[in-house]
């Protein structure tokens, strides 16, 4: 569902993809669920170089909270992509932390909690409305 609201946003120039793992060096290449790039890679890759992504998203479930909310988002902040969103389940409600690269201290600052509608203006223009990515039954 979110891959489909950003790619509906997203300028051309721009690729939303999945199921690819992202290259941060020779011994790690961690699969974030959703990343945002402006390479044009070729239809046989498996993997983006980090430098070709601008914005890596985490889905958090119990067997990836540690992974998502501490090392992938320090191993990503260490290779310097410009942007990190982490999607959470809040008791039932979802909400999207999004962080964006500061480069003086290497590190993620956060820049949004949505929990109704996000709207950014980094990487592109970006109004996703929350509640809409999990629909209730």
């Amino acid at each position: 569902m979110l891959r489909l609201r950003l790619g509906e946003q997203a300028p051309a120039g721009y690729v939303v993809d999945s199921a690819m793992t992202v290259r941060l060096d020779e011994h790690n290449r961690p699969e974030p669920d959703l990343l945002v790039s402006t390479a044009d890679i070729p239809p046989d890759a498996t993997w983006y170089d980090a430098s070709q992504v601008i914005l890596a998203v985490e889905v958090v479930s119990p067997e990836s909270a540690h992974r998502d909310r501490t090392v992938k988002l320090r191993k990503y902040a260490e290779v310097g992509i410009r942007h990190f969103w982490r999607i959470e389940d809040e008791d039932g409600t979802t909400a999207i932390h999004a962080y964006e690269h500061d480069d003086a201290t290497g590190s993620y600052v956060p820049v949004a909690i949505a929990r109704d509608t996000l709207e950014l203006d980094r990487p592109f223009d970006i109004r996703i409305e929350v509640p809409a990515l999990y629909p209730a039954d």
